[in-house]
């Protein structure tokens, strides 16, 4: 009988071990994909992420699209798809103007960014040198956190796309970044209040690309990389083609490396745009046909892990039911998850 039993243990203690050698082996925690309302709603996503290797959905693009779906049939339906499948789900929001009404702007213009020209104005942002403004930002990014809990407890807020920051003497001494810093401070104070292990994004991209200074991040809060500017039929370590206003793909590296300075290594999230069909259309439909490129792809996972980067996603928006009965069989997406799933350094 004791002979059976210690059988049986060392049979658990091998499953337990084998378990665990198994999830420390998958170098990349995080396997995500970021789609739209419309393709979570037309498409089974929950099992696509499940039969191609990926493990993290975010949704986009409002908080308040996000909460109409969520609490909608449907989103319910993919919420409990996601649980059966074991998909974390995380919600990747452009939130400003949900976060502070623009109606406000007539109660008190103050919260509201102040242009170059010294004038208030409601169109982008705040002013955060506000405390009203702060506490209004914080107040409905928890009211959001609480309608829209993130199962892996990192939540996402951004600033308005690309857009103007607030130039007021008190806040002009600060950059895009800083300016967001100290917007992202508050809410996750506040975010924690209902949900105390709560991380929340810092996100690196466009015109916050340069790594704060003058502001530090609360704990828990984390980096998101997010190289807009770039070319994706180029790796990103490519130092010759030329992107826009940034200079090349190699620049965006220079701020990562920056930014690692400021935020750990092991939390940061890296947001692609590798499967952005949206980009690849030009954000108008009909969509076409994503230009995968997978050796730019697996040269830039590799130079992301090389910084210590161990958490990918990238946008996937148009891809919705339309999409794949256009485009039906993506092999990409299986290459694109398995890829990460069995990455080695």
């Amino acid at each position: 009988m004791k002979s059976i039993s210690r059988t049986i243990i060392l049979t658990l203690f091998a499953a337990v071990f084998s378990t665990a050698c198994k999830r420390q082996a998958t170098y990349f925690g995080m396997r995500g994909a970021v789609l739209s309302v419309e393709d979570l709603e037309t498409a089974d996503w929950p099992r696509i992420a499940h039969e191609n290797g990926i493990n993290t959905l975010g949704t986009h693009i409002t908080p308040d699209q996000v909460l109409r779906f969520w609490e909608s049939e449907k989103g319910r339906r993919f919420q409990e798809d996601c649980r059966r499948y074991g998909i974390e789900v995380e919600h990747e929001l452009h939130a400003m103007s949900a976060l502070l009404p623009r109606t406000l702007f007539a109660e008190d213009s103050t919260m509201f960014r102040m242009d170059e020209h010294g004038r208030r104005t409601p169109d982008y942002n705040c002013c955060v040198s506000s405390p009203r403004a702060l506490d209004t930002i914080a107040s409905r990014a928890l009211y959001y956190a609480r309608h829209l809990t993130a199962t892996n407890h990192r939540y996402y807020f951004w600033l308005d796309d690309g857009a103007p920051i607030c130039q007021c003497p008190e806040c002009a001494q600060y950059s895009a970044s800083e300016q967001a810093l100290i917007i992202e401070n508050r809410m996750l104070e506040s975010i924690r209040t209902y949900d105390p292990q709560a991380t929340l994004a810092h996100l690196a991209y466009y015109s916050s690309l340069q790594a704060p200074r003058k502001v530090k991040p609360h704990e828990g809060i984390f980096l998101e990389f997010a190289p807009f500017q770039r070319r994706l039929d180029r790796p990103i370590t490519d130092s010759v083609s030329e992107v826009n206003a940034i200079g090349c793909n190699a620049r965006n590296l220079d701020y990562l490396r920056e930014n690692l300075e400021v935020f750990p290594a092991e939390t940061a999230v890296v947001l692609d745009y590798w499967l952005d069909v949206s980009m690849a259309s030009g954000w108008k439909k009909p969509a076409v046909e994503l230009p995968w490129n997978g050796d730019v792809f697996r040269s830039d996972i590799a130079t992301y892990a090389s910084m210590g980067l161990r958490h990918i996603t990238t946008f996937a928006v148009y891809m919705d039911s339309t999409y794949f009965s256009t485009y039906p069989s993506p092999t990409y997406l299986r290459e694109y998850g398995e890829t990460l799933k069995k990455f080695k350094p």
